[in-house]
């Protein structure tokens, strides 16, 4: 097969030539390099040759582009053979034609997508298909041309470099990529230039190193560059393509500048009543750096307020803060002077030499008078009494001042909420503290009183504190330490030791305490114990005999005797309850007092539970009688209280006249509360209450007189009465009723409703209205209207 590659023919040819003599070179030296001569040797015999075919990019022609021709020995022109194409981009980006093996790209190809294409290529018989040669393989590479810009891939760039950097400080490096084939041509050689940014920096045209171009760049006087960078191909030739990126160079801060004050003399005014540790003024040095290279650091460096005042660091706003270090006094000293210094916490060595890097400053302060509350000889006194001492012995005295010039008076008093017992009092004007109440030093030991000290203003108020400490003297007698629960087994023996007792006391003697224990004169001559003091606060109790019987006597009261050593001695008399037990073999009890009696008399344990038990049914059974009735009892209105009481029950039932006596038990009203509330309260038994048929306005004038409560001596007579009546009636309940009394009085606007007086000739009553009434009163309107006349019945309603 042979390939018609014009334009690209001489170069093959030198190709080949080269491959040929390296070729014969080689194998004039190597054993192997002459059998692979001698297989390429043979295979150059074949009908196929082997090669590359190339091929333009970015080819914008209207025609398919012309690749190559193939070409195949057997084909003689007849006709007989067709070629035929396989493999990457056939038919689809390549086309063969397959009566004279022509190649063209159909499609615009890029060598940035796809570089090469390996195909495969076969001549056939057009008679048969079948292959007349072997199909070989071979590969169009797309030839780059320059149609990629450079590109900055990372960009833009942002990079630090500190001020004052000498020239040629590398700041940062920019690198541009081009997609162009770096192995053909300069289509992919890039070279950098600064296009902004000059004079202060520079690029290296190959390594796109960013340097610094001039020194001392100083932050305070511009702190941020935006640098523009051009990468451009082709060696950076005419016609080369070129991308461009920014770099933003911010200059980052170093120790350059000194700290100043603003100004040489500061003047501050305190007043004297300022406590100590008070802040009393600020003052700041001015430094022109930033971060930890304006940290500052001040001083006082001499004055006569070295003593008196001292100077801080703010952290957050690097403020000199000074503060008072002893409490001010107008009268004393008015006025004081400071020299202050700042100074830069961290040192650059670079620029030391320049400048001290400090600054000093004046500061003066003067006092202010102010009218001060009385101050206390000495905030705390301390004052030791005797609890011995009597109501008003003087304990000890307090004195305050006018720190002003003035000189004001001074009074005395005590806070009592530190004295709620008052057992203190104070003379106002001497400041004499005496006793008010006898102390106790087993009470209260120590006692806090705060003293205050006024002027003749009642706002100017100085406090002080008086500790007060109670000593002791011998007024309490000792006492058991414990509660004693001593046991004596029926098989003692005499001379057994049967409880070890010891004694306690109130008292605090400063020797420390010593007891002396004894029996008293009516027990030192008993038949059954005796008593060891042990000299060291304790005591043993013996037996003097043996022979113990419960059945004879369960209990023992041994009274002892027991006396301190203070001055005048105290003594008290405590008994020891001492118990007769049934013991185990090794002595514990196992049965003492009455229960050991109770079995020693036969009862076993069993028994004596069964008449427990016996005894809680009995108990159980009354508790269930009690309850039930109590439930018999309970009353009808659902009160969630419920009010064991008996309450007003009221019915609207109509009375059945004079002659009816027994229409309502007062024996019902109890508890006037109870009527009140039951009014809002529903009943298991009843239906609720129709209204009343005649409101309050429409009542009868009689019925309004009866509504109102008298105010009437003799109704008051009367009440008191039947008061002191109930009050000594022993058939009264005990808890409150109610008494309802038919008392008419005497004497009344409406006077009487009774008949009796109906028929008299001198009244002058005029009855009409009861006509106006409706039927209820239609017979007291016949009876008693105009014209009408005659006894009648008593009538009540």
């Amino acid at each position: 097969l042979y390939y018609s590659i014009y334009y690209h023919f001489l170069y093959y040819s030198i190709y080949g030539m080269i491959m040929f003599i390296l070729t014969i070179i080689l194998c004039l030296h190597s054993p192997f390099f002459l059998t692979l001569s001698l297989s390429l040797s043979l295979s150059l015999r074949r009908s196929w040759v082997w090669n590359q075919f190339f091929v333009l990019e970015e080819y914008t022609g209207d025609e398919p582009l012309y690749v190559g021709k193939l070409h195949s020995d057997v084909d003689k022109g007849e006709g007989r053979v067709k070629y035929v194409l396989n493999g990457e981009g056939a038919t689809s980006i390549f086309t063969i034609d397959e009566n004279t093996g022509d190649i063209h790209a159909t499609k615009r190809l890029d060598r940035e997508e796809q570089p090469y294409y390996t195909l495969r290529a076969q001549a056939r018989s057009r008679e048969t298909d079948l292959p007349v040669e072997p199909e070989s393989e071979f590969v169009i590479k797309v030839q780059d041309i320059n149609d990629n810009e450079p590109k900055f891939l990372d960009g833009p760039y942002s990079a630090r470099v500190p001020e004052m950097s000498p020239v040629g400080t590398s700041v940062v490096t920019v690198v541009a990529t081009d997609a162009d084939d770096p192995t053909y041509g300069n289509s992919a050689r890039v070279v950098y230039s600064i296009l902004e940014g000059q004079p202060y920096f520079s690029v290296e045209p190959r390594t796109g190193v960013v340097k610094t171009a001039l020194p001392n760049m100083d932050r305070e006087a511009r702190d941020q560059y935006l640098l523009v960078i051009q990468a451009k191909d082709m060696v950076g030739q005419m016609g080369g393509l070129s991308g461009t990126t920014s770099v933003t160079v911010t200059l980052s801060d170093v120790n350059d500048n000194p700290p100043e004050f603003s100004r040489k003399n500061y003047q501050f005014s305190v007043p004297e009543s300022l406590p100590v540790a008070t802040l009393v003024a600020k003052i700041r040095a001015l430094d022109l750096d930033i971060g930890p290279n304006a940290e500052m650091e001040y001083r006082v460096l001499d004055g006569d307020g070295l003593g008196m005042f001292r100077i801080t660091t703010d952290s957050d706003t690097q403020e000199g803060l000074i503060t008072l270090q002893k409490g001010l006094d107008f009268e004393t000293k008015s006025s004081y002077t400071l020299r202050v210094k700042a100074s830069n916490r961290n040192i650059d060595r670079r620029f030391h030499s320049v400048d001290s890097f400090s600054d000093t400053a004046t500061v003066h302060l003067n006092v202010e008078n102010v009218d001060e509350p009385p101050v206390f000889i000495s905030p705390l006194t301390k004052i030791v009494v005797s609890e011995a001492a009597k109501v008003g012995t003087s304990i000890g005295t307090v004195s305050a001042h006018d720190p002003d010039s003035t000189n004001s008076p001074i009074r005395y008093s005590i806070d009592r909420n530190t004295d709620l017992e008052r057992f203190f009092n104070i003379d106002a004007a001497s400041g004499i503290i005496t006793n008010a109440k006898s102390l106790d030093r087993e009470v209260n030991a120590v006692h806090n009183i705060t003293i205050f000290a006024t002027e003749m203003d009642p706002l100017q108020v100085g406090k002080g504190v008086v500790l007060i400490k109670v000593t002791d003297i011998n007024d309490n007698a000792p006492v058991f330490a414990i509660e004693y629960e001593t046991y004596l087994c029926e098989s003692a023996r005499p001379g057994q030791v049967i409880e070890t007792i010891s004694a306690v006391d109130r008292d605090e003697p400063q020797s420390g305490h010593r007891f002396f224990f004894s029996l008293t004169a009516e027990a030192a001559g008993n038949l059954n114990f005796t008593l060891r003091d042990n000299k060291d606060n304790t005591a043993s109790v013996l037996t003097k005999r043996g022979g113990f019987q419960r059945r004879d006597q369960t209990v023992y009261r041994l009274p002892v005797l027991i006396m301190d050593s203070g001055s005048p001695a105290l003594s008290s008399t405590n008994t020891l309850s001492i118990r007769v037990c049934n013991c185990e073999a090794d002595g514990s009890p196992r049965a003492c007092g009455t229960e050991a009696a109770m079995l020693s008399a036969g009862l076993s344990t069993g028994a004596l539970i069964a008449i427990l038990a016996c005894i809680l049914t009995l108990l159980v059974m009354v508790l269930l009688i009690v309850t039930m009735r109590r439930r018999k009892k309970e009353p009808l209105i659902l009160d969630e209280e419920r009010d064991v009481r008996e309450n007003i029950v009221r019915y609207d039932d109509e009375g059945g006249g004079e002659e009816d006596t027994e229409a309502f038990d007062m024996v019902a009203l109890r508890n006037l509360n109870v009527v009140r509330e039951s009014s809002n309260v529903t009943r298991r038994d009843v239906t609720p209450e129709l209204p009343s048929l005649f409101p309050p306005s429409r009542l009868p004038p009689s019925y309004k007189m009866a509504l109102v409560p008298p105010d009437n001596g003799i109704f008051r007579e009367f009440i008191w009465d039947r008061l002191k009546e109930a009050d000594v009636d022993p058939s009264a309940p005990p808890y409150d009723s109610l008494q309802t009394y038919a008392f008419e009085g005497s004497g009344s606007a409406a006077e009487s409703l009774s008949s009796l007086d109906s028929l008299s000739t001198d009244s002058e009553q005029n009855y009409d209205y009861l006509s106006d009434w409706g039927p209820r009163f239609k017979k007291l309107a016949d009876l008693y209207g105009d014209g009408h006349g005659g006894g009648g019945n008593l009538f009540a309603s």
